[in-house]
């Protein structure tokens, strides 16, 4: 029962360590909420003065504060009013912003590591996660991160240091009624604790619930030209019908509970204060009514400032429960890179020795003993039905994933033993994906490290990639925004482009995974004269789906269920008439009734 607000705790410390960097900032808040907090009991004050000098008019001198020592209540009472104002206005500004400087500067950080964080995580974790609820943990999980960092420390601070102030004036006052108010504060407690751990649980359904929202959005978003074409649109309206009403069912279900919590809460404070007005009647004693007036507006100051704290519970809860969501994620383990070697350039050997491969959590071999080797220069090609293994081969030589057994081997040394930076270098990859940016076509060809390449040199890879019988078309030519993901180029211009940036980055190894699988006939026919002119020098690894691409690779590894059943050259593999000749054969006549049609 108690393991709860325990782990709670732990994961608010170490959200609030995230304000080391701004100390000094959050001294002077703090500094601001003291003197903000100070103001409350001085106006107590003021109004024994004006209570027992209405009541006593030779009272009515000011005589224990030293600023206004000797003026009558007339002058005294409005001045002291306006300086208690100005003196608590201070404090207020200096508190909220200061304290709001530090905590958007902590969000702001929290966010940043959670993004640099996503940039370093393995393949193997962007498998088991969808990109609807990474972005939800991005922007909603943040939202809610905000709050306990901004709205709920600011009244922690301002209104905790409140009750402190007109407690401490309260015992200087009267020390035995201020004790029997104390009795009161357990149940106070047992009431915030239950509530609490009620707002993380309902907190944490909520954002599933968000994810989902956000992850059908997305999906039906992305593939929106998909719903139209199936008429899928009653079933992602009725999708995202039912994600946003379960959203909506338990954003209410923690609005009841703050809603019933609050109310509760106040009633145990009044019945309290009652209690405690009963009491100042029965032992006033020989106070007089300037000390009693104070004394009770005093303590009628802290019901206000209690509740406000108790408040924070949810907003508090809310936040645990995001910074639990976004630091599960920074925790996770970044992708392994223990290897130690660097080379400026590679000549390009590469060699597989006895590889094999399995999915993280699953038992089948995806690769079982493939043997093969890539002479600097030379172009290797990988043919197979759907399922055989050839894309994952080509992932794991830039280790997208850690092969379990055997070598890959680069110019002698293992590609675990190269820097994940260094072996990634050496390597460019044209995938069936393409993946575009939202930014100009200069932009999209020379993107990241390639950034600082001359518009020469881009456009001379845009030529050899055949991308500039489209680019001089457009109207801004290489300066035209191409939108999210190249939304405004066919999937052969994209894929135009995605093949001219791994050109511009003129790395030794090029691997070209079914890169001419988004082309038409007519442009893979120009695409391809370029490609051949572009492997020369180069080790190429092409995985390919059409036969007639790869008719000039040194090498045709045709591989079924992991293994690689054939291999030779393109004239050799027909010879033989086994599985390649019979997949040539059968591309070739669906190759002629295409034609003829």
């Amino acid at each position: 029962m108690s393991s709860a607000p325990a782990s709670s705790l732990k994961i608010y410390l170490r959200l609030l360590g995230y304000v080391r960097p701004y100390i000094g900032q959050f001294a002077i808040s703090i500094l601001g909420f003291v003197i903000f907090a100070s103001a409350q009991p001085m106006l107590a004050s003021v109004l024994k003065y004006f209570v027992d000098g209405l009541v006593a008019p030779e009272k009515a001198v000011f005589h224990d504060i030293a600023l206004l020592d000797g003026l009558e209540l007339m002058q005294g009472v409005p001045l002291a009013i306006v300086a208690i104002a100005i003196w608590q206005g201070i404090g207020f500004y200096f508190g909220n912003y200061f304290l709001s400087r530090v905590s958007l500067g902590l969000v702001h950080d929290l966010r940043v590591a959670l993004f640099d964080k996503l940039l370093r995580l393995p393949n193997t974790w962007f498998d088991n996660h969808n990109s609807g609820h990474l972005i939800s943990r991005i922007t909603y999980d943040v939202t809610m991160v905000t709050g306990a960092a901004t709205d709920a420390i600011k009244i922690i601070i301002r209104e905790g240091l409140t009750v402190i102030f007109l407690f401490s004036y309260l015992l200087w006052m009267n020390w035995r009624l201020t004790l029997v108010m104390v009795a009161i504060l357990p149940l106070i407690g047992a009431i915030v604790g239950k509530a609490s751990r009620k707002f993380r649980k309902q907190a944490r359904q909520i954002q599933v619930a968000m994810g989902d929202v956000t992850h059908v959005a997305s999906e039906t978003i992305q593939g929106y030209r998909v719903v139209r074409s199936f008429g899928g649109e009653a079933h992602e309206s009725e999708r995202f019908l039912q994600a946003s009403a379960e959203n909506t069912r338990k954003q209410l279900r923690m609005v009841k509970t703050s809603a019933s919590f609050t109310p509760t809460l106040q009633l145990v404070t009044h019945s309290a204060m009652s209690f405690v007005l009963f009491l100042v009647l029965w032992l006033r004693g020989d106070a007089s009514a300037g000390e009693l007036v104070a004394y009770i507006s005093a303590a009628g100051m802290l019901p206000k400032p209690i509740r406000q704290l108790s408040e924070t519970s949810s907003i508090i809860q809310k936040g645990v429960a995001g910074a639990e969501s976004i630091f599960s994620q920074i925790d996770e383990p970044p992708e392994s890179d223990t290897g130690t070697v660097t080379r400026d350039r590679v000549e390009g050997h590469v060699v597989v020795r006895d590889l094999v491969f399995v999915y993280p959590g699953h038992a089948q071999r995806v690769l079982d003993g493939v043997n093969f080797e890539i002479l600097p220069g030379q172009t290797v090609a990988l043919v197979g039905r759907s399922g055989s293994g050839k894309s994952t081969l080509a992932s794991l030589l830039p280790r997208f994933y850690p092969h379990t057994q055997g070598q890959i081997l680069i110019d002698g040394i293992d590609v675990n033993d190269y820097t994940l930076f260094n072996l990634r270098q050496h390597i460019a990859l044209v995938t069936q994906h393409v993946t575009l940016f939202n930014g100009t076509v200069a932009e999209n060809i020379a993107y990241g490290k390639l950034a600082g390449a001359s518009r020469a040199e881009i456009e001379r890879v845009a030529e050899a990639a055949n991308a500039l019988e489209f680019i001089d078309r457009l109207p801004q030519g290489f300066d035209t925004l191409i939108g999210e993901n190249g939304i405004t180029l066919s999937g052969g211009q994209r894929q135009r482009l995605s093949i001219a940036r791994a050109l511009l980055k003129n790395a030794p190894i090029l691997i070209l995974d079914e890169a001419t699988s988004a082309l038409d006939t007519e442009s893979e026919r120009h695409i391809q004269s370029a490609l051949d002119i572009a492997l020369r020098g180069r080790t190429t690894l092409v995985i390919a789906h059409r036969l007639s691409t790869i008719e000039n690779a040194h090498l045709i590894l045709v591989m079924d269920k992991g293994r690689v059943v054939e291999r030779g050259a393109h004239a050799e593999l027909l010879a033989a008439g086994g599985y390649y000749a019979s997949l040539h054969s059968k591309q070739f006549k669906e190759d002629n009734g295409e034609e003829d049609g």
